[in-house]
């Protein structure tokens, strides 16, 4: 499953870089590229970590807002996976020294990490299929994805929340800090989920 992810995210970057244009001699279109992808994160929560982990495919999001939404799903759908991936490491590797609770917990951050991969990848599969906006479908298909990526973040909130009777600990902690992370990508990516939507279906 997560080779199969990490082909799927590594195609789609392959496709979407490999369609980039190239900029004009005074670099006025690498400008107005990066401008655009500031202005946009500029809507998000969580504004640095948009514009840093999207910044570098400007070129290649030519200021275009379907493009962008997709960019930021894709990178979120990396960022979940790898999350899930240390989460499930946790799992059959920690020493939980006989603390059931804790490692119960894990349990439950592998599973509901695994949901939110799968609910991620739904999303990007739904926005690389998507209709025009105007289409009779567009806007069931962009309640979709949201609907998707809002089911990622119950599923990474889930995670944390089930540690609410264990102890403080470096493997609460780990988790803690990785899903609080894990999560401004997911609030980002729904917020230009959004902001799309609504442009394209005034």
């Amino acid at each position: 499953m997560e080779t199969q992810l990490s082909l799927l995210f590594a195609t789609f970057l392959f496709l979407f870089l490999s369609s980039a244009v190239a900029t004009d001699p005074t670099g006025a279109t690498q400008t107005n590229n990066i401008d655009f992808i500031r202005t946009s994160c500029n809507a998000t929560t969580y504004r640095d970590i948009c514009f840093s982990s999207l910044s570098r495919y400007a070129d290649a999001v030519r200021q275009d807002p379907v493009r962008l939404a997709r960019l930021a799903i894709s990178v979120s759908l990396r960022e979940v996976r790898d999350v899930a991936a240390h989460v499930s490491k946790i799992s059959r590797e920690a020493d939980f020294g006989g603390d059931k609770r804790a490692s119960g917990s894990v349990r439950v951050c592998v599973e509901t990490m695994g949901d939110a991969v799968d609910c991620t990848t739904d999303s990007l599969k739904q926005m690389r299929e998507l209709v025009p906006p105007g289409s009779a479908s567009f806007s069931s298909q962009m309640e979709n994805v949201r609907t998707w990526l809002s089911c990622a973040g119950t599923e990474e909130y889930t995670c944390t929340d089930a540690f609410e009777d264990v102890a403080d600990g470096p493997i609460k902690a780990d988790i803690f800090d990785k899903i609080a992370k894990v999560e401004k990508y997911t609030s980002n990516a729904l917020a230009l989920v959004t902001i799309y939507a609504q442009k394209g279906t005034n």
